[in-house]
């Protein structure tokens, strides 16, 4: 359960973004300022109990001071830094600051301190902030960059097309953009590669309403429900029983070219330029390397509390390990190894197995399997990538459903 307080994390490095993720498990409202600047604008608009100060790039002395002349910041001041720092702790202490942590600590350590500094504040301020709902985590330029835009377009209702690799969380961004517009009416997505001409139009009827609806895999939409679906967004019946959809939010997702598609006329050129109103490109985890010990953590903490185990504090070099692997499956596979080393105590020696490795050329099967092997086996990824359609998976291979369940029908590979 979250305690009743608001806390303003000061810090612009990846460790204060990450302790604002531990501390949004525990506490009603946590935000993060990177500047002085920032938090003080952050403080016009909501009263803050505490503020973690992290790491300061100035001396405690100089920091005590603006913080004083600043009378909308809390009074109430824990700082975060490093042992080897011991000097400015000391400083901070006599300076008036309500207490110190040094690294490295337990999240339970980190709650426990915040919890104790709130002791001396009162809780029954207003905390106009509600519960942290889904997050994109992520502290490099194209994360900082996305998250400006969806602040930035989440209030209309503009059309998004959201690009991207699977796993790279596009669902997830698609339901950030909802909760940041408050648009009236639900969530619904659609799984383009499974839904048929009843499913889809019943729910461009009043189904989805004047809500979000999330078109996933959108480049897997048949031809003929490409034109039912264009009809509807250029203000068109539905042909359902529930009416014409009401104005809401259409954001499909694809992680295939749909340029490519739309030159090989597997896919509506109308359509994809009504889609492309604004774009969004989620990079792939690989090519943001230094936002995955973030990641981690933030899975650990947020695993940990669901599934009721112990939190795993990685190794350095195990840290290491997993900011060198591939990450074929982006950031759901992260989550899934994340979790397997909550279960399992550790972090398992074969958990970084299965993926392409970086600059070696090497693939992610024995290079002693035949090439008959190799093909059932890539058939298999992407049936699993397709949550076990056959027929989605089929048209994705370009071969026949029949040819599929033949080749796969045989024993496994290796």
């Amino acid at each position: 359960m979250q305690q009743p307080a608001s806390i303003l994390v000061l810090g612009d490095n990846i460790e204060a973004s990450r302790l604002r993720q531990r501390l949004s498990r525990h506490f009603l409202a946590v935000e993060n300022a990177r500047s002085f600047d920032e938090s003080r604008e952050l403080s016009r608009r909501c009263r803050f109990h505490v503020l973690v100060v992290v790491d300061p790039p100035t001396a405690w002395h100089e920091l005590q001071q603006a913080l004083e002349a600043c009378e909308e910041l809390p009074s109430a001041t824990l700082l975060v830094t490093e042992k080897s720092r011991a000097e400015t702790a000391v400083e901070a202490l006599r300076g008036g600051v309500s207490d110190v942590l040094l690294r490295p600590f337990t999240t339970d350590e980190l709650v426990a301190a915040v919890t104790a500094v709130c002791g001396g504040a009162s809780l029954g301020l207003r905390v106009p902030l509600t519960r942290p709902g889904p997050t994109l985590v992520g502290e490099t330029g194209p994360m900082r960059d996305i998250r400006a835009l969806v602040d930035r377009i989440g209030a209309t209702a503009a059309t998004v097309l959201i690009e991207g690799e699977a796993g790279t969380g596009r669902k997830l961004l698609a339901r950030l953009l909802h909760n940041r517009g408050g648009l009236p009416g639900p969530f619904i997505a659609v799984d383009c590669r499974k839904t048929d001409r009843v499913a889809l139009t019943r729910t461009l009827g009043r189904e989805a309403g004047a809500g979000t609806l999330f078109l996933d895999e959108i480049g897997a939409l048949p031809l003929d429900l490409q034109a039912e679906l264009l009809r509807s967004m250029a203000g068109g019946s539905a042909e359902t029983d529930g009416g014409p959809r009401t104005a809401g939010r259409i954001a499909a997702s694809t992680q295939m070219n749909l340029a490519e598609l739309v030159a090989r006329q597997r896919f509506r050129e109308d359509l994809w330029h009504r889609l492309r109103v604004m774009r969004i490109g989620l990079p792939p985890l690989r090519e943001r390397r230094a936002d995955i010990p973030l990641l981690a953590a933030y899975f650990a903490d947020r695993l940990s509390a669901e599934m009721g185990r112990p939190p795993v504090e990685l190794e350095a070099a195990e840290l290491e390990a997993l900011v060198e692997y591939d990450w074929a499956g982006n950031v759901t596979e992260l989550r899934r190894v994340i979790e397997q080393t909550l279960l399992r105590g550790q972090l398992p020696a074969d958990a970084l197995v299965g993926s392409v490795a970086r600059n070696t050329g090497t693939p992610d099967y024995p290079l002693d399997w035949t090439l008959e092997q190799v093909k059932r086996h890539h058939m298999a990824c992407v049936l699993d990538d397709c949550d076990g359609n056959k027929s989605a998976a089929a048209r994705r291979l370009d071969i026949s459903r029949k040819t599929l369940d033949r080749k796969l029908g045989a024993s496994g590979p290796g």
